[in-house]
């Protein structure tokens, strides 16, 4: 049985160009238009050699695009909102891989991405894409909103403990295609290299992400690291009630995701490096009894389970596929 058709919205991006090519290589989907401003006329190949994707870009016609396709928008950050409705109102299934479509709550938007959102309906009806903890809804879903990376990292590091934990802080760095495409001071090769820098301190647009699916306030630092790709989530916290062993803490997290094919739960703290390039997490937890402290790590490959590898694998969700088909 066919998967069916999926456009790329805005595929000469990092992410975009990511999951263009995973599509483009997908057994049972078809790759449908991918589009690009600047880029467009151009093959997906001669922009992202590495991907191999002949493709040509071109520019947005919503025509192309016909009723009971899939779509994922890979805008950024409050240009993606208007599509997406666009989109819906045309019979299209859609994951949005930016933002604008993540938080419930539509009076967070002015504040936190800087703009008002134009549909709170689809807001409410927006299912959070994290397949680990909304699989069953994704399935059916006309809207998934795929999460943000370090959310990825952090939650998956965070879930089975979600009511056993408070005082959460996670201190995570992340790769510099994070930071997206577009070239920035920050990002520049004599900034970043040799370098480790903290950024958006205290102000985050991923806190409120992250606090959402938690439930609770958490305190994140975000910081840029001298690689291409990869994120790794350091989250501690203080137990409530007893401690548990690490040892007994460690198989309470192999029992919670032994269903959930992409995350391994291994012995020891993981390095960015056995994520990059994969769809997998790798998540490792400890304890310390005596203080009640909890310390958990969560890696992944911030373009791939972090944005376009998600997005796929909640594509094949939405298109009841097997959840791993085109990831492995």
């Amino acid at each position: 049985m066919s998967g069916g058709v999926v456009h790329v919205l805005g595929a000469a991006g990092f992410s975009g160009a990511q999951l263009a090519a995973l599509v483009d290589a997908h057994p049972s989907f078809a790759l449908g238009t991918i589009t690009a401003r600047a880029d467009a006329g151009r093959r997906l190949v001669d922009v992202y050699p590495e991907y191999r994707v002949t493709t040509a870009l071109t520019e947005l016609d919503l025509e192309q695009i016909a009723p009971g396709d899939f779509a994922a928008v890979c805008y950024p950050h409050a240009e993606a909102s208007e599509l997406v409705a666009a989109l819906l109102d045309r019979g299209v299934r859609v994951v949005d891989v930016s933002a604008d479509h993540r938080l419930h709550d539509p009076a967070l938007y002015p504040e936190v991405y800087g703009f008002s959102h134009p549909r709170p309906d689809l807001l409410a009806e927006a299912v959070y894409g994290l397949p680990e903890l909304h699989r069953e809804r994704i399935r059916d879903a006309r809207l998934v909103a795929n999460p943000g990376c370090f959310p990825t990292a952090a939650l998956l590091a965070l879930l089975p403990v979600r009511d056993r934990v408070i005082h959460v802080v996670i201190d995570a760095k992340s790769g510099v295609s994070g930071a997206g495409r577009t070239p920035t001071a920050a990002v520049h090769f004599s900034s970043a290299t040799e370098n480790v820098t903290p950024y958006k301190v205290l102000t985050h647009r991923h806190t409120p992400e992250i606090v959402q699916e938690f439930g609770q306030e958490v305190l994140f630092t975000p910081h840029l690291v001298s690689a291409d790709r990869g994120l790794l989530a350091s989250c501690y916290g203080r137990f409530v009630g007893d401690t548990p062993h690490p040892d007994d803490l460690l198989e309470d997290y192999r029992v919670f995701y032994a269903a959930h094919p992409f995350v391994e739960v291994v012995e020891g703290p993981p390095s960015m490096r056995a994520t990059q390039r994969n769809n997998y997490a790798q998540v490792f937890v400890t304890t310390e009894p005596r203080r009640g402290l909890f310390v958990g790590f969560g890696v992944i490959d911030n373009l791939v389970k972090g944005a376009a590898g998600q997005a796929l694998q909640n594509l094949n969700l939405m298109a009841g596929r097997p959840e791993a088909e085109g990831l492995l």
